[in-house]
């Protein structure tokens, strides 16, 4: 179980990187995404964001 919380937490904050780059605008890719220079999806990705580290967090203290 404390695998699997880390892939999803590693998993969730690559992704909510992501998404808070393309909704910031500083990321661009891909051109024809919905989520470009959209900040709500900063928002969403920043949340996303802070779920995987809890879940990193969670999956390092399972032993």
């Amino acid at each position: 179980m404390a695998k699997l919380l880390k892939v999803f937490g590693i998993v969730a904050v690559i992704m909510g990187g992501l998404w808070i780059g393309q909704g910031t605008g500083l990321i661009l890719w891909p051109t024809s995404s919905f989520m470009l220079a959209q900040t709500q999806w900063a928002y969403v990705g920043a949340g996303l964001m802070a779920l995987g580290l809890l879940a990193i967090w969670r999956g390092s203290m399972r032993r």
